[in-house]
This record gives structure tokens, sequence and C-alpha cells, in this order.
């Protein structure tokens, strides 16, 4: 289980390993803010509990890219790893192997591979949609396919505790705690 990494400004960063957690909070570049009771870490001078949450002490300037790519890994992630066209989810398919990416129009006949054109469709749905819109084929989306904001591309796809949730929405908002908890 990854620690979550806050700003100073309390703003989510990313999963950093416990022991690289521990080594910033010694090195007083961060303090805890929630740990985990259950483990802890034992040197020959200390006995520290194992920090689920930290948040650094001085703030970082991290840049960001307002378009995010097309990717497989955030597309499922958008979609709810559900195929759009007959409401399969992942577990009934098998596994991921099964999930594929579907251009609603299709790029032989001008689709482009932008968020509002590329939805999740299991293998079956995909074959058959073939080479024509969801009209043409009489498969009408579930949902209408848009980009998903930054705190969906980046911290759906992670695996984060009910505590870590918590405090990515204190600083997103309630909506990204449903984002979050709805996906696990």
């Amino acid at each position: 289980m990854g620690c979550l990494a806050l700003n100073a400004s309390y703003e989510p960063l990313t999963l950093v390993q416990p022991q690289r957690a521990i080594r910033l909070v010694l090195d007083r570049k961060a303090e805890i803010l929630e740990v985990d009771q259950g483990r802890r870490f034992r040197s020959e001078w200390d006995n520290l509990p194992c920090p689920t949450v930290i948040r650094l002490v001085r703030f970082v300037h991290v840049p960001r890219r307002f378009r995010r790519q097309v990717t497989n890994t955030f597309l499922f992630a958008r979609d709810g790893y559900t195929c759009q066209y007959c409401g399969k989810e992942r577990r009934q398919l098998r596994g991921r192997q099964f999930l594929t990416r579907d251009h609603v129009t299709p790029v032989s006949r001008g689709g482009v591979n932008e968020w509002q054109n590329v939805v999740t469709a299991c293998s079956p749905c995909n074959t058959r949609k073939g080479n024509r819109t969801p009209a043409e084929a009489g498969m009408p989306l579930r949902t209408v396919p848009v980009e998903p904001n930054h705190v969906h591309l980046v911290w759906a796809v992670r695996k984060v505790t009910a505590t870590q949730a918590r405090w990515i929405a204190m600083f997103y908002g309630t909506d990204a705690l449903t984002l979050l908890t709805g996906r696990q």
C-alpha cells in the first residue's frame, strides 16, 4: 500500500512508498497526517508508525498539462471498466484483455482519437459494430463520451484507501470522493 503525499497546500501530489515517506519525515521535509496503526517501522533508535498520508513542509510547484492523451488505462477507468454498448463489466468478460477501445466515428470515416470519440467496448460488441457508427449498427451508447477531469485521470486508476480518498476529496471536493470510492 502506498502513502499519499500532499503538497504544503494539501493538494494531493502522488503515492509514494512508505519507506520514502518515512525518509521525508526523518529529513523534516514532511509531516505525518495519518498512520496505519497495524504497521510500524523500527530502527535501533526509533519506532515509527507506517504513514498513509504525509504533507510536505514546503510548497512544491507542479506544472500541469491541461489535456491528457487517450490511453486504454484511463479510458477504461473513465468508463468504469464497462462496455458502453452492452453494459457488461470487466469481471463478466474474464479480465481486461477482453476490453477494447472503440471509435464512435470510425477512424476510416474521419473519426479522431480524442476523448469525445472513444469508448470502452467488449470484443464482441466492437466486432459487431465494425466500421459503422452506433446508429448505423443499432447499438446506442449508454453514456456520452467526454474528456475526464484531472482528478479522474490522476487518481481513478490508483488504489487509494478510504482515508486517502478523504484527503483527496478535501482538496478537490466531494465529487472527487464519489468518483474515487465509486470506482474501487
